[in-house]
Protein backbone atom coordinates (compact mmCIF):
# COMPACT_ATOMS: atom_id res chain seq x y z
CA UNK A 1 0.00 0.00 0.00
CA UNK A 2 0.71 3.54 -0.48
CA UNK A 3 -0.35 7.32 -0.24
CA UNK A 4 -0.23 9.91 -2.69
CA UNK A 5 1.64 12.77 -1.40
CA UNK A 6 -0.13 15.77 -1.94
CA UNK A 7 3.09 18.36 -3.43
CA UNK A 8 1.61 21.88 -2.34
CA UNK A 9 1.35 20.64 1.66
CA UNK A 10 3.98 18.71 1.89
CA UNK A 11 7.20 20.10 4.04
CA UNK A 12 9.66 18.95 1.13
CA UNK A 13 8.23 20.58 -1.42
CA UNK A 14 10.79 23.24 -2.46
CA UNK A 15 13.74 20.59 -1.54
CA UNK A 16 11.70 18.30 -3.71
CA UNK A 17 11.21 20.61 -6.72
CA UNK A 18 14.97 21.54 -6.40
CA UNK A 19 16.60 18.63 -6.07
CA UNK A 20 14.08 16.27 -8.24
CA UNK A 21 15.73 18.60 -10.95
CA UNK A 22 19.24 17.10 -11.25
CA UNK A 23 20.76 14.60 -13.28
CA UNK A 24 22.37 12.88 -10.11
CA UNK A 25 19.95 13.69 -7.46
CA UNK A 26 21.70 10.83 -4.79
CA UNK A 27 24.00 11.75 -1.90
CA UNK A 28 25.40 9.23 -0.13
CA UNK A 29 27.99 9.00 3.35
CA UNK A 30 29.49 5.67 4.46
CA UNK A 31 29.78 5.26 8.29
CA UNK A 32 31.60 2.82 10.79
CA UNK A 33 28.98 0.17 12.48
CA UNK A 34 30.11 -1.67 15.81
CA UNK A 35 28.73 -5.09 14.61
CA UNK A 36 30.69 -6.74 17.95
CA UNK A 37 27.33 -7.97 19.59
CA UNK A 38 25.51 -8.29 16.71
CA UNK A 39 28.00 -11.07 15.00
CA UNK A 40 28.09 -12.76 18.36
CA UNK A 41 24.06 -13.18 18.84
CA UNK A 42 24.06 -14.26 15.35
CA UNK A 43 26.12 -16.68 15.41
CA UNK A 44 24.33 -17.98 18.39
CA UNK A 45 21.17 -18.03 17.00
CA UNK A 46 22.49 -20.05 13.74
CA UNK A 47 21.95 -17.33 11.89
CA UNK A 48 23.78 -16.05 8.70
CA UNK A 49 25.54 -12.73 9.53
CA UNK A 50 24.36 -11.27 6.81
CA UNK A 51 20.61 -11.86 6.94
CA UNK A 52 21.00 -10.58 10.71
CA UNK A 53 22.24 -7.21 9.77
CA UNK A 54 20.10 -6.71 6.50
CA UNK A 55 17.16 -8.07 8.51
CA UNK A 56 17.84 -5.13 10.91
CA UNK A 57 18.66 -2.47 8.04
CA UNK A 58 15.22 -3.62 7.23
CA UNK A 59 13.87 -2.99 9.90
CA UNK A 60 15.73 1.04 10.57
CA UNK A 61 14.61 1.58 6.92
CA UNK A 62 10.94 0.90 7.75
CA UNK A 63 11.12 2.99 11.08
CA UNK A 64 12.28 5.80 9.32
CA UNK A 65 9.57 7.80 7.03
CA UNK A 66 11.92 9.42 4.87
CA UNK A 67 13.40 6.28 3.09
CA UNK A 68 9.96 5.16 2.47
CA UNK A 69 9.29 7.65 -0.04
CA UNK A 70 9.59 7.09 -3.81
CA UNK A 71 8.52 8.58 -6.97
CA UNK A 72 6.45 7.34 -9.23
CA UNK A 73 5.79 8.38 -12.73
CA UNK A 74 7.00 12.23 -10.99
CA UNK A 75 4.66 11.86 -7.95
CA UNK A 76 5.57 11.29 -4.55
CA UNK A 77 4.36 8.15 -2.20
CA UNK A 78 4.67 7.10 0.99
CA UNK A 79 5.05 3.56 1.53
CA UNK A 80 3.74 1.79 4.23
CA UNK A 81 6.35 -1.01 3.99
CA UNK A 82 9.52 -1.58 1.79
CA UNK A 83 11.66 -4.87 1.28
CA UNK A 84 15.16 -5.34 0.29
CA UNK A 85 16.60 -5.90 -3.25
CA UNK A 86 19.63 -7.38 -2.64
CA UNK A 87 22.57 -8.61 -4.59
CA UNK A 88 23.65 -12.39 -4.00
CA UNK A 89 27.65 -13.50 -4.34
CA UNK A 90 28.17 -16.82 -6.02
CA UNK A 91 31.04 -19.13 -5.36
CA UNK A 92 32.08 -18.53 -9.39
CA UNK A 93 32.96 -14.64 -8.56
CA UNK A 94 29.62 -13.44 -10.14
CA UNK A 95 26.27 -12.20 -8.94
CA UNK A 96 22.66 -12.58 -8.73
CA UNK A 97 19.89 -10.46 -7.49
CA UNK A 98 17.32 -11.42 -5.30
CA UNK A 99 13.91 -9.92 -3.86
CA UNK A 100 13.49 -10.46 0.04
CA UNK A 101 10.14 -9.40 1.85
CA UNK A 102 10.61 -7.56 5.15
CA UNK A 103 8.85 -9.74 7.38
CA UNK A 104 8.11 -8.66 10.74
CA UNK A 105 8.62 -12.02 12.52
CA UNK A 106 12.71 -12.52 11.99
CA UNK A 107 12.77 -15.91 12.12
CA UNK A 108 10.13 -16.05 9.30
CA UNK A 109 12.25 -13.73 7.70
CA UNK A 110 14.77 -15.89 7.50
CA UNK A 111 13.30 -19.43 6.74
CA UNK A 112 12.05 -17.29 3.28
CA UNK A 113 15.17 -15.72 2.45
CA UNK A 114 17.64 -18.39 2.74
CA UNK A 115 15.51 -20.68 0.12
CA UNK A 116 15.80 -17.48 -2.24
CA UNK A 117 19.32 -16.95 -1.70
CA UNK A 118 19.83 -20.66 -2.13
CA UNK A 119 17.86 -20.25 -5.24
CA UNK A 120 20.10 -17.37 -6.60
CA UNK A 121 23.49 -19.21 -5.76
CA UNK A 122 22.99 -21.65 -7.66
CA UNK A 123 22.04 -20.29 -10.58
CA UNK A 124 23.67 -18.48 -13.62
CA UNK A 125 23.36 -14.87 -15.55
CA UNK A 126 21.00 -11.89 -13.22
CA UNK A 127 17.69 -13.05 -11.78
CA UNK A 128 15.06 -10.12 -11.66
CA UNK A 129 14.23 -8.59 -9.15
CA UNK A 130 10.74 -7.22 -7.81
CA UNK A 131 10.05 -4.32 -10.47
CA UNK A 132 8.07 -2.62 -7.48
CA UNK A 133 9.81 0.92 -6.42
CA UNK A 134 9.21 -0.22 -2.96
CA UNK A 135 12.37 -1.59 -1.91
CA UNK A 136 16.19 -0.47 -0.89
CA UNK A 137 18.78 -1.50 -3.26
CA UNK A 138 21.12 -3.60 -0.89
CA UNK A 139 24.55 -4.83 -1.46
CA UNK A 140 27.24 -6.91 0.29
CA UNK A 141 31.32 -5.95 -0.16
CA UNK A 142 32.74 -8.38 2.17
CA UNK A 143 36.16 -8.08 0.70
CA UNK A 144 36.57 -4.45 0.94
CA UNK A 145 36.72 -2.16 3.94
CA UNK A 146 35.49 1.00 2.34
CA UNK A 147 35.95 4.63 2.98
CA UNK A 148 33.57 5.50 0.08
CA UNK A 149 31.42 4.34 -2.23
CA UNK A 150 29.83 5.29 -5.67
CA UNK A 151 27.38 3.17 -7.69
CA UNK A 152 26.43 2.74 -10.95
CA UNK A 153 23.25 4.19 -12.59
CA UNK A 154 21.65 5.06 -15.23
CA UNK A 155 20.07 8.46 -15.32
CA UNK A 156 17.78 7.89 -18.07
CA UNK A 157 15.95 5.18 -15.60
CA UNK A 158 13.89 7.26 -13.01
CA UNK A 159 15.21 5.98 -9.17
CA UNK A 160 14.38 6.93 -6.10
CA UNK A 161 15.69 4.04 -4.09
CA UNK A 162 18.18 4.08 -0.99
CA UNK A 163 20.95 2.03 -1.77
CA UNK A 164 22.52 0.51 1.41
CA UNK A 165 25.99 -1.44 1.09
CA UNK A 166 28.21 -3.35 3.35
CA UNK A 167 31.54 -3.70 3.31
CA UNK A 168 34.41 -5.67 5.03
CA UNK A 169 34.17 -6.82 9.00
CA UNK A 170 37.79 -5.90 10.57
CA UNK A 171 38.57 -6.85 14.21
CA UNK A 172 40.79 -4.41 16.40
CA UNK A 173 41.42 -5.15 20.57
CA UNK A 174 38.45 -7.08 20.08
CA UNK A 175 35.83 -4.61 18.78
CA UNK A 176 34.50 -5.89 15.43
CA UNK A 177 33.10 -3.03 12.98
CA UNK A 178 31.84 -2.88 9.10
CA UNK A 179 31.75 -0.36 6.90
CA UNK A 180 28.16 1.00 5.73
CA UNK A 181 27.59 3.42 2.43
CA UNK A 182 23.95 4.58 2.34
CA UNK A 183 22.84 6.71 -0.87
CA UNK A 184 19.36 8.44 -1.26
CA UNK A 185 17.31 10.74 -3.37
CA UNK A 186 17.92 14.39 -1.89
CA UNK A 187 14.91 15.49 -2.54
CA UNK A 188 12.99 13.02 -0.45
CA UNK A 189 15.72 12.89 2.31
CA UNK A 190 18.78 14.93 3.75
CA UNK A 191 21.71 14.22 5.78
CA UNK A 192 19.25 14.63 9.14
CA UNK A 193 17.01 11.64 7.72
CA UNK A 194 20.09 9.40 6.99
CA UNK A 195 21.91 10.18 10.68
CA UNK A 196 18.45 8.70 12.22
CA UNK A 197 18.68 5.45 9.74
CA UNK A 198 22.34 5.13 11.06
CA UNK A 199 21.01 5.84 14.44
CA UNK A 200 18.87 3.15 14.61
CA UNK A 201 20.56 0.88 12.90
CA UNK A 202 23.07 1.05 14.98
CA UNK A 203 20.89 0.57 17.89
CA UNK A 204 19.54 -2.76 16.90
CA UNK A 205 23.08 -4.07 15.87
CA UNK A 206 23.52 -3.81 19.74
Amino acid sequence: MKTLINLDTWIRKDHFTFFNQFEEPFFGATVTIDCTQAYQKAKQKNASFFLYYLYRALQATNEIENFRYRIVQGEVYLFDQVHASTTVNRNNGTFGFAYLNYEPQENQFYQSAKSILDEAKSTQGLIPSSEGQNVIHCSAIPWLNFTSLSHARSFSIPDSCPKISFGKMTEENGKKTMPVSIHVHHGLADGYHVGLWVEKFQSLMY
